[in-house]
């Protein structure tokens, strides 16, 4: 990638109340880039998911933060949605569609899928005891469709 036009960061408390004001501030960031409606609708869905999961899994809808750091370049948004939680012990099997370490909530267990599936990248890096910070991608503008 080429360097950096325009970065923020913002720590929130993850909260579900949250969610909706994350997801909100991400792509109002990220309209700089020109996207088209379908690709901010495609990170709004994947940042919802990622934070879901940080409120979820790694707190337990219990006290804690998260950090949420957008970067914009050329023509890709790059987003990396860190909590300080509990880690994922096995990032492998997490990432399988349909698994859930909440089964008694009704998790489904897709949240890792769906972000992938409306990212070009998705990267989740994870340590046990000291949190999990989920690395994701969009190409956006013209050269998305020349990609398609």
């Amino acid at each position: 990638m080429n360097n950096i036009n325009n970065s923020m960061t913002m720590r929130i408390k993850a909260l579900s109340v949250n969610e909706s004001f994350a997801r909100s501030a991400v792509a109002a960031f990220c309209v700089q880039l020109n996207p088209s409606i379908e690709e901010i609708g495609d990170i709004k869905i994947a940042v919802s998911e990622a934070v879901t999961n940080c409120i979820v899994h790694a707190y337990g809808y219990g006290e804690g933060e998260m950090s949420i750091t957008v970067e914009l370049y050329d023509n890709t948004v790059a987003i990396t949605i860190q909590d300080f939680g509990k880690g994922i012990e096995d990032v492998d099997k997490a990432m399988q569609p349909f698994y859930t370490s909440s089964p008694e909530d009704e998790r489904s267990g897709m949240g890792f899928t769906v972000m992938n599936a409306f990212m070009d990248k998705l990267e989740v890096i994870s340590e046990s005891g000291q949190g999990t910070s989920v690395y994701m991608e969009k190409i956006v503008g013209k050269e998305a469709e020349v990609k398609c």
